[in-house]
């Protein structure tokens, strides 16, 4: 139901995200020659030269919205959460175009069209452009979440759904379908042999008991029927088939899957049998390839630029207290393999001698005086960015922690280790929220696997710049 739904809704994007993208470049083309708002010194290009540009412009804005994971339709989405996706994917969709241009400029255009620059485009049309194809894409998706809006509240084409089982699978069913107000669908109510809503009943009524389903349908018109027994409660699965065979109403059984699922699942197919894949993760193929670069990118370029400073920092901590520079400790990381995490030493040597392995906190006696220091604006971190470089580590990503406390964690959070799913991060989706330190490890787990379900080269790129801002403003350690 809702896949069908979001793959037509996606479909419409993908077109008109194309049309509008076209015809943002055009129109920037037409201020920025024909408007006469803006002197060009260098001349009037044909329009025909930027007509013949639109292939690429139309082929690559959905390609790196894509990319963005702008056409993942998820509940609750913010106008926010819509924009800041759309503003990097037409970056990118910049970046990508103006290299294609270059490459087939270069290697298979000829030598006049070459002299004329047939394929450059002004900077002032790129920069115009980034502005229509932002204003256009969020205009689009800010009418299609009106018209759906307006529709649903009209009651107009509402799909009535009856749930089989009023348990926990059963109102998060529920709660589900209401929360995706815009997919036009109506819970209608509930049929269970017994009320399994507990304490936090669900306004939704019980209509009746599985038995009593045909009639019901019948009665209250029902388009759609799910089947959320838990998993003892199967075998009345083939009767509830039985008795709606006879009604035209679709059947949807839900899996009591949800004690193990943890991430997004997924259906796959082996040599014809279907296999759910129930730990699935985004950042596999070409988005761990994408995540890779930049984060090859940007840790080089830091430890360029931060060069001198870092260089700075380590006199003082060799000059501070004796020991090593660098503090070097065993962490675990993606797919629970071990690797050494560098930081600049903030702590004696012999920190944790008579102690053992123990959490730091924010006024650790072990901690040297520039140790503190170090700690209170993260500056022991940088280091890291060698890790990154490296490959162990990403620049975002859950925090990695020792061994030994992942040998604890684990039985008492069943769900700990998918936070290997990915490669650990300097800084992460738990941490810009406060989770950091000797916090809940609940609330962090949470977080993190949050994060693991909805990357994106967008949540990484907004993780960065929080953290950048609130680093000087968090507290804790890590």
């Amino acid at each position: 139901m809702v896949k069908r739904h979001n793959a037509l809704l996606v479909a419409f994007y993908v077109v008109a995200d194309a049309a509008l993208a076209s015809a943002a470049f055009l129109l920037a083309f037409l201020i920025r020659f024909e408007s006469g708002l803006l002197p060009a010194p260098k001349g009037y290009p044909p329009l025909d030269q930027y007509v013949n540009m639109l292939p690429f412009i139309a082929a690559l804005t959905p390609f790196a919205f894509q990319l963005q994971g702008v056409y993942r339709l998820r509940r609750g989405r913010s106008r926010a959460d819509e924009f800041f996706p759309l503003l990097v994917g037409t970056v990118m969709a910049i970046v990508l175009t103006a290299g294609s241009l270059l490459y087939v400029q270069t290697y298979f255009s000829s030598d006049a069209a070459k002299a004329r620059g047939a394929l450059e485009v002004s900077q002032p049309v790129w920069a115009l452009f980034l502005l229509l194809n932002v204003v256009f894409a969020t205009g689009i998706r800010e009418v299609v979440r009106e018209a759906l809006e307006r529709r649903w509240r009209a009651g107009i084409g509402l799909k009535r759904i009856l749930i089989a089982g009023s348990g926990e699978l059963g109102r998060m069913v529920a709660q589900r379908v209401v929360q995706h107000r815009e997919l036009g669908y109506q819970v209608i109510g509930f049929v269970d042999d017994t009320d399994a809503r507990g304490a936090d009943s669900s306004e939704l009524p019980i209509l009746g008991s599985l038995a009593d389903v045909g009639t019901i349908a019948r009665r209250e018109q029902i388009d759609h029927l799910y089947v959320a027994l838990p998993a003892d409660e199967h075998v009345k699965l083939l009767g509830l088939i039985e008795l709606t065979s006879r009604e035209c109403i679709d059947v949807k059984v839900v899996p009591d899957l949800l004690q193990f699922i943890a991430l997004r699942a997924r259906l796959e197919d082996l040599d014809g049998l279907p296999v759910i894949n129930i730990n699935d993760v985004p950042l596999q193929g070409m988005h761990a390839w994408v995540k890779r670069g930049l984060d090859f990118t940007l840790s080089a370029a830091a430890l360029v630029v931060l060069g001198l400073p870092l260089a700075l920092v380590a006199a003082i901590v060799r000059w501070s207290s004796p020991g090593p520079v660098f503090f070097r400790q065993e962490r675990m990381g993606l797919d629970g393999k071990a690797f050494t995490v560098y930081k600049f030493r903030s702590m004696r040597v012999d920190a944790e001698k008579h102690t053992g392995p123990i959490w730091a906190d924010d006024n650790d006696s072990r901690a040297t005086p520039v140790g503190r220091w170090l700690r209170r604006f993260d500056i022991d971190e940088l280091p890291q960015l060698w890790n990154v470089l490296r490959g162990d580590m990403s620049l975002v990503g859950p925090r990695p922690e020792r061994p030994f406390f992942v040998e604890q964690f684990k039985h008492r959070l069943p769900q700990y280790m998918l936070r290997h799913k990915v490669k650990a991060g300097i800084t992460g989706w738990a941490q810009v929220n406060g989770w950091r330190g000797n916090t809940s490890l609940e609330k962090r787990l949470e977080y993190d696997l949050y994060y693991i379900e909805n990357w994106s080269v967008t949540l990484d790129i907004k993780i960065i710049l929080l953290t950048l801002v609130r680093g000087l403003f968090q507290r804790g350690v890590a």
